[in-house]
């Protein structure tokens, strides 16, 4: 896949272009992608907030997923 970047006239990114081949590749794994809505429901940004918050006040809570495959590794 080779994405381009799209830029405003003040560098900013502003989107992604791609060509459709690799737009049909991501469609074959993610059959439902264009039925997915682009706004969040309140509940879950609400939800998303408290997570990023305790995170803020409390990052040593926050461990690399690798921790946690190999705990369940050791479990099991």
């Amino acid at each position: 896949m080779n994405p381009q970047i799209i830029q405003d006239n003040d560098g900013n990114n502003t989107g992604v272009f791609i060509t459709m081949k690799d737009w049909n590749f991501i469609e074959s794994i993610y059959p439902d992608i264009n039925n997915l809505k682009t706004e969040l429901p309140e509940w879950q940004k609400e939800i998303i907030d408290e997570r990023l918050d305790i995170i803020a006040k409390n990052p040593q809570r926050l461990k690399p997923i690798e921790s946690l495959f190999q705990l369940l590794e050791n479990e099991g």
